[in-house]
């Protein structure tokens, strides 16, 4: 549960452009600081360490930092289509967003702009003899940082748009989308099991526009009823499809000025899902990769039979008790929870459909269903002996060797009897 503006800040520190910037800044800062420092550095420090040491340093620097950002910005660009035509277009994001290399081009633009400013610094005489030692001390700093950070570039290359880095990478937003949501299931709120519940006095709040929910700020909703006069029912949840046609809430019993407008401003809505409160998003994305891993121009069944075993991690995850989960900490704020058939929906039916002509992915899917239907979580056995059977139907349609049916339907039989 985080508040709008934190979630907001937390996007924007993902663009590449915030942390070059930063790390721009920070090195124009360290190449005019050796001026403010100077005054400190003993007289005859310079002629001991030789005060034109720095210079050809610095243009060294200059020069093969810009090739080598032309270079990694190149080699980005490239990674990002990789994932596009290998993965999927929806983890494009995922690969835009990665820090490791956020971190290596802003510290080499920051390390460009670092000797740029120190070499006009240096041919102006603004150093001074103490000022050229304490800049030759932070170029060696620097070139230090550069060596590191391109042994972790070369590093991080060899998986970067790869289809198993890109699915990890997938995996690992889901399953903190779900730690998240298993820890607030209702974002804070009270549960809306039954939208029939809520009382017919109750005024409806539209938008006006068509996109996906992408954040709800349940703190600021709960705002708008701290007197407890009131009631917010939310008809919508990260991931949906909103539209002016039906109500994203319905408030009863609200005497706030202008409150409409202020509940539609506690929903952040965009043409795209978002990963943050969407953990179906990272499901869905999960089994998009299954499925073009499937098509026959890939044909690749081995990545669909790992992102199988992903969704059952990250199921396991979802049943997994949490101390202090589904604390209410809004009581007038009424949010619905995740279905757990839709979970299971939008991880297994894809790849079920995509799958049903290939034994290994349907021998996969109904072991992993007889996995699921083992934990005790409300709505798992029912949930995976439905999608065993499915599963089954598909392939007796697709398969055309009776073994291969036979294997499937002794599978089945183990998740209907379990």
């Amino acid at each position: 549960m985080t508040s709008r503006w934190y979630w907001l800040l937390r996007r924007l520190s993902r663009r590449i452009w915030v942390r070059a910037t930063l790390f721009s800044l920070g090195g124009v800062v360290t190449a005019l600081a050796a001026t403010w420092l100077s005054p400190y550095i003993p007289y005859d420090l310079p002629t001991k360490i030789g005060s034109d040491a720095v210079d050809n340093i610095l243009g060294i620097i200059a020069s093969s930092m810009l090739t080598v950002t032309t270079f990694s910005l190149s080699t980005m660009v490239s990674s990002y289509s990789a994932a596009t035509n290998n993965v999927t277009p929806r983890a494009t994001k995922l690969v835009i967003e990665d820090t490791t290399t956020h971190n290596v081009l802003s510290t080499f633009i920051g390390s460009f702009l670092f000797s740029l400013v120190g070499i006009i610094a240096l041919s102006t005489g603004l150093y001074g003899d103490q000022g050229r030692v304490i800049l030759f001390a932070v170029t060696i700093l620097v070139v230090v940082a550069i060596v590191v950070t391109l042994l972790r570039w070369i590093d991080h290359l060899s998986s970067l748009g790869r289809v198993t880095q890109t699915t990890e990478r997938v995996e690992a937003v889901a399953l903190k989308a779900m730690r998240e949501r298993q820890a607030n299931p209702h974002l804070g709120g009270s549960p809306l099991d039954d939208p029939s519940t809520i009382p017919r006095s109750a005024r409806p709040i539209f938008v006006n526009v068509v996109g996906y929910v992408q954040h709800v700020d349940v703190r600021a909703l709960a705002g708008l009823v701290d007197d407890g006069s009131g009631r917010i029912y939310l008809r919508c949840i990260p991931g949906d499809l909103v539209d002016p046609t039906a109500p994203i809430a319905m408030a009863d019993g609200l005497d706030v000025e202008n409150q409409e407008q202020r509940i539609r401003d506690c929903f952040s809505i965009d043409d795209v899902r978002s990963y943050d409160q969407d953990p179906r998003f990272g499901a869905s994305v999960l089994t998009e990769i299954a499925s073009r891993a499937l098509s026959p121009g890939i044909n690749d069944p081995g990545t669909a039979i790992d992102v199988i075993g992903r969704a059952v991690r990250l199921l396991t995850v979802w049943s997994e008790p949490l101390e202090g989960a589904g604390e209410v900490a809004h009581p007038n704020v009424f949010v619905p929870s995740i279905a757990i058939g839709d979970l299971f929906d939008d991880l297994f039916t894809p790849i079920a459909r995509d799958g049903a002509s290939t034994v290994e992915i349907g021998v996969r899917l109904q072991k992993a269903f007889r996995t699921l239907v083992r934990y005790g979580r409300d709505g798992f056995a029912e949930n995976a002996q439905r999608h065993s059977r499915e599963a089954l139907e598909r392939a007796e349609v697709a398969l055309a060797i009776e073994t291969d049916k036979q294997r499937l339907r002794a599978l089945a039989d183990e998740v209907a009897s379990t």
